[in-house]
């Protein structure tokens, strides 16, 4: 059992350069139990690709979790409002489902 939810969603954006990208993550319990941390990236508007990490203990899950985080954020990562994604149908949507794809 998750004793809270983890889940981000970040983006990445310069104009000059052409770089729309997107990085989101989840950990979640699957089916069996498991814990596991699903990865999504891309560039923004298309599919992009899937990275499931399983865990047997949640803060194994949660230390990547916040590294990661840490690591995107260091390279200009960041988070946007709810509202602005809601409305870009074209933005995909955070992964809540350890199943596989």
């Amino acid at each position: 059992m998750i004793a809270q939810p983890y889940q981000l969603y970040v983006e990445r954006k310069d104009r000059a350069k052409n770089m729309a990208r997107f990085y989101s993550m989840s950990i979640d319990a699957n089916l069996f139990g498991e814990l596991c941390l699903t990865r999504r990236w891309g560039r923004i508007g298309a599919k992009g690709q899937t990275l499931i990490h399983h865990f047997e203990r949640e803060q194994d899950a949660v230390a990547l979790f916040l590294d990661l985080t840490r690591q995107k954020r260091a390279r200009g990562y960041r988070t946007t409002s709810a509202a602005a994604r809601e409305s870009d149908s074209s933005a995909p949507s955070i992964v809540t489902n350890c199943a596989p794809l």
